[in-house]
């Protein structure tokens, strides 16, 4: 069964248990690429025509205007030929309760019936919030799963949990 990986991740700035902390990859990614080599699932990074802010709390308060305008903000690429991948997991941190606006715009354009869809949300304390609603509007036709919420400051040493949840969804 071929999967694809769907992910939006930031890097620059971000929150960590209280403080802010640059990073040079961000959280979404690192899990993408550890949940790459448990499937061999192919990766598909969105990335935006205009990425937010490196600056965090710049950053929030653009997806806040995204999320609040209910934007679809332009991105470079959609994937193609999403035919060919029996399951798609879709992979994001969690800003203002639900994936970044990006993820709408990519997931408004493709083709779900038939699939089964999986979500990771990578967060500090907000867990999934209303991304799994929002995911079962948006993949009509789909099998979605339950998704697995990560705290971002421990995507380094989540590969048991990540393994748990994969073996449980597939």
């Amino acid at each position: 069964m071929k999967e694809l990986i769907l992910y939006y991740s930031r890097a620059a700035e971000n929150y960590f248990r209280g403080s802010l902390k640059y990073i040079e990859k961000g959280n979404t990614e690192v899990v993408a690429e550890k949940l790459a080599l448990l499937n061999g699932g192919t990766l598909f990074q969105v990335d935006p025509v205009t990425p937010y802010s490196d600056d965090y709390n710049t950053c929030i308060e653009q997806a806040k205007k995204d999320l609040r305008s209910d934007a679809r903000p332009a991105v470079k690429v959609v994937p193609q030929n999403v035919e060919q991948y029996d399951f798609v997991t879709v992979m994001f941190p969690n800003y203002w309760g639900t994936m970044p606006m990006h993820m709408f715009t990519v997931l408004e354009q493709m083709n779900f019936e038939g699939k089964t869809v999986r979500a990771i949300c990578t967060h500090e304390g907000s867990g999934m919030g209303k991304s799994e609603s929002d995911l079962n509007k948006l993949c009509k036709g789909a099998d979605i799963k339950k998704g697995l919420a990560i705290q971002g400051s421990s995507v380094g040493h989540c590969d048991d949990l990540l393994k748990k949840w994969n073996e449980n969804t597939k």
